[in-house]
């Protein structure tokens, strides 16, 4: 664990004052650590976008009715939210950088294992693998950015996000190229030797700077400072990480939904042809991915509060236009705005988490925010048998705005600066 000296050296480097003991630029081993972590952001989103493309070969080969592969699907996410919780506490006991390269190393072997089943049963279980490791990692990859952001004192928690997104828009797009002439088993263990590469190349860049999260500290109930890795988190503090959780799953309740019901929207309802409709969440993720890279600047100028506050506000509106507009090009600007306005807030919810009860926070406020995904399409395809489908889709703007009250009646207890 780093002494109080390296930390101190560490920040005035890398945020260019100079001091007695400290270099004007930011220092090697903190700089790769920060390259070597958006790495493998990006490679988690690559590697889980390289399966989801993969899906319908996979159904064809397992021969799985429609209903068998959506519970086989489940297992993902299932997976995901089981070891959440003790990614967490490994995190706390192991430090974050040693679960990331452990996640790193079975994320890749797990992904290609679904194209090796041949029945749905066996394609969930190996399902459940694939999302423990994904969910480990998640968790890892987060109190890491978290302890790197604390040594930094910048919230580039977004910029972290937004290689994720790129990284989930390069391996869709790679693997449409390459579906037509790939197996799935052939291109997603190809998958898995590139996953291996980043894992064995970023081993030294990460354990070469080993954050301690024990420089970071949190409000207990009494207002007063205690580590926020403690194993028991005063109860004020698993509220506020409550809180946190709550804003991450309305956020990610609209990711889910418009990643199965967009392009049904479009072509059922607006009548859109098939290219069309499938840039329905094209344009919202590459519209997310663009606030995310801009989120620094947003959090740094605005504050954490108001981006939480704004961006859910933009995100109900967008989501209106989206889901009510009479016309496909209407619908997909409202898909625009509705991917600017909730691009920051799940990262600002996420960190702060970490802030507040380090890799526990990060698990807890995780855990949430995959129960957005989980309810988000499941509520959705309900919705629309009851009402119809716009009014189902009105539901991601309805939790928009209940995520931006929230950051609005929560802004002082929870958000520096509220």
């Amino acid at each position: 664990m780093p002494t109080l000296n390296k930390i101190r050296s560490a920040l005035a480097g890398a945020t260019g004052h100079r001091g007695s003991n400290a270099a004007a630029s930011p220092r090697p081993d903190l700089r790769r650590f920060r390259i070597a972590l958006t790495a493998f952001f990006a490679l988690d989103g690559f590697l889980f976008a390289g399966w989801v493309v993969r899906i319908p070969a996979v159904k064809a080969q397992t021969g799985a009715s429609p209903s068998a592969l959506g519970l086989a699907l489940l297992g993902v996410s299932a997976g995901a939210v089981a070891t959440m919780m003790l990614t967490g506490r490994l995190c706390a006991r192991l430090g974050p950088p040693r679960v990331v390269l452990g996640c790193g190393v079975l994320l890749p072997l797990s992904v290609a294992l679904p194209p090796l089943t041949h029945s749905a049963l066996a394609l969930g279980l190996v399902l459940l693998v694939f999302g423990a490791a994904y969910g480990g990692m998640s968790v890892a990859l987060n109190s890491a950015a978290v302890d790197l952001i604390a040594v930094l004192r910048r919230p580039v928690m977004p910029g972290f996000h937004a290689a994720f997104s790129l990284g989930g828009m390069l391996g869709a797009g790679l693997g449409g190229l390459v579906a037509g002439w790939l197996s799935p088993t052939r291109h997603l263990s190809l998958l898995a030797v590139a996953g291996l590469a980043v894992a064995a190349l970023g081993t030294r860049p990460l354990l070469g700077f080993p954050l301690a999260p024990a420089h970071r500290t949190a409000p207990d109930g009494a207002g007063t400072a205690a580590p926020a890795d403690s194993p028991r988190p005063s109860g004020r503090t698993r509220w506020l990480v409550a809180v946190l959780g709550l804003i991450a799953l309305c956020t990610a309740y609209g990711e889910g939904a418009l990643a199965d019901w967009s392009a049904l929207h479009l072509t059922d309802d607006l009548g859109a042809s098939a290219g069309l409709a499938a840039s329905g969440y094209s344009v919202f993720a590459a519209a997310m991915t663009l606030g995310r890279l801009s989120g620094t600047l947003l959090v740094e100028r605005l504050g954490p509060s108001r981006v939480l506050i704004w961006g859910g506000a933009l995100g109900c509106a967008g989501m209106l236009l989206g889901s009510l507009a009479p016309s496909v090009w209407a619908t997909l600007a409202g898909f625009v705005l509705t991917g600017l306005g909730l691009a920051n807030v799940f990262p600002i919810a996420i960190g702060r988490a970490g802030d507040l009860a380090g890799p526990g926070g990060v698990a807890a406020a995780s855990t949430f925010g995959y129960g957005g995904i989980l309810l988000g399409p499941v509520a959705i395809g309900f919705l629309a048998d009851w009402f119809s489908l716009p009014a189902a889709l009105a539901t991601v703007a309805v939790l928009a705005a209940l995520a931006s009250l929230t950051a609005w009646s929560a802004r002082r207890a929870v958000l520096p600066g509220g």
